[in-house]
C-alpha cells in the first residue's frame, strides 16, 4: 500500500449551483407571501372611501342607559296569571312528591312546619349571625365576613321598608327585635375590629 495521501476532486461550481438552488426555493415562498411595499402617497385633500386607520381620535361617548332602561332590557316578559297559577300548582305537587319520598325513608319525620314571613326574617338572621362569626366550634378562630354581614343586615332593612303597612302586629314586632338585634350586633363588632386595627403603643419604661 502507497502511504502517499490520496486527494479528491471537488467541483465546487457544482456545489455552489446547489446551494443557490436550495436557497432559491426556501425564499420564493417567503416572496411570495410578502406584499410589494409601496411609498406612503401625499395626504389626499379629500377622505378616500373604504376603512382608514385612526390614532388618537376622541372616541364620541354613548349616553349610558338608566337602572330602569337596563332592568326592562334584562328583564323577561312577566308570566300571565294561568302560567303562575300553572307553575304553582306543578311546584306544590313536586313539593309534595319530596316529601312522600323522605317519610318513606324515614318514617318517624313529620310534615314540615309551613313556611311563613317569620321564617324568612329568621333565615336572614341566621346568615348575618354566621357572616359575624357565630357558631363557631370551640378552640377554632370565627370567620368574619363583616361586609357580607353588613349587606345582609341591609336586606332585611329593605324588606322591613317594602312591607311596612302590610304585617300583622306580631309580624312587624318580630322584625323589628330581630334588626335591632343584629345592629347592635355588628356595631359592638365593628367596635372590636376598630380597636384591633389601632397600634397597640408600648407601656412606658419604669425603670
Amino acid at each position: 500500500m502507497s502511504d502517499t495521501p490520496r486527494f479528491t476532486v471537488i467541483d465546487r461550481r457544482k456545489i455552489k449551483a446547489e446551494e443557490e438552488q436550495e436557497s432559491q426555493k426556501s425564499v420564493a415562498p417567503e416572496s411570495a407571501k410578502a406584499e410589494p411595499v409601496a411609498e406612503a402617497p401625499a395626504a389626499p385633500t379629500t377622505p378616500a372611501p373604504g376603512p382608514r386607520l385612526v390614532v388618537n381620535e376622541p372616541k364620541t361617548e354613548e349616553a349610558a342607559p338608566t337602572e330602569e332602561a337596563a332592568a326592562e332590557m334584562e328583564m323577561p316578559p312577566a308570566p300571565t296569571a294561568q302560567e303562575s297559577a300553572e307553575q304553582k300548582s306543578a311546584y306544590d305537587a313536586s313539593s309534595q312528591r319530596l316529601d312522600d319520598l323522605i317519610r318513606a325513608q324515614n318514617p318517624a319525620v313529620g310534615a314540615p312546619p309551613p313556611i311563613g314571613f317569620e321564617s324568612l326574617v329568621q333565615q336572614f338572621y341566621l346568615s348575618a349571625m354566621v357572616q359575624m362569626g357565630a357558631g363557631t366550634q370551640e378552640g377554632q378562630r370565627p370567620r368574619v365576613d363583616i361586609l357580607g354581614a353588613r349587606n345582609t343586615i341591609d336586606l332585611l332593612g329593605v324588606l322591613a321598608e317594602k312591607t311596612k303597612g302590610n304585617l300583622t302586629e306580631e309580624e312587624d314586632r318580630f322584625l323589628q327585635a330581630i334588626l335591632f338585634e343584629l345592629r347592635m350586633a355588628f356595631m359592638e363588632l365593628t367596635r372590636m375590629i376598630s380597636l384591633q386595627a389601632v397600634p397597640q403603643t408600648p407601656p412606658p419604661d419604669q425603670r
